[in-house]
């Protein structure tokens, strides 16, 4: 009350907030975002999800930072896919048609969705290993005389 009354008043002091340790930057920081391996599938899951979007959860695979989006715990059998060692993992990962299933240390499943690689390109986990075939594209014989009259 006696509070209220100093600030009703105008009598309240004033105490300049010191600047010395304010930032306008975030909290997270990409390099504090690393995944530690050594943990249960729900501690993963947790993780990663918490840092969907920004900073976003990551690790090395094939000496390459790789950011994880869009985990969900999987409750399964395990899947078949393609193996995928990851650094640090007790497990390889295994890219399945749903994405990429990672297990903790406990043995249990989480399914990511999508992945970010060091130059800003997303796909989908599971085409990890289809992520560098590229498929040229054809044209008809109009479709490259339009293509002619357009340039």
């Amino acid at each position: 009350v006696e509070a209220v009354n100093l600030i009703a008043d105008g009598k309240a002091p004033r105490i300049p907030q010191p600047e010395e340790g304010a930032t306008y930057e975030g909290i997270q920081k990409k390099e504090n975002a690393e995944i530690s391996w050594d943990q249960p599938a729900a501690a993963l899951h947790n993780w990663i999800r918490g840092h969907d979007k920004v900073p976003g959860a990551w690790t090395t695979i094939n000496e390459q930072m790789v950011t994880f989006y869009g985990s969900s715990l999987l409750d399964a059998s395990v899947p078949a896919g393609q193996e995928l060692p990851i650094k640090g993992a007790s497990k390889p990962g295994l890219v399945t048609k749903n994405g990429l299933v990672v297990f903790g240390n406990d043995g249990k499943m989480v399914l990511v969705k999508n992945l970010q690689f060091e130059d800003g390109k997303m796909i989908p986990a599971s085409k990890y290993f289809s992520a560098d075939e590229t498929t040229a594209l054809e044209l008809t014989e109009e479709e490259k005389k339009i293509a002619e009259d357009i340039r």
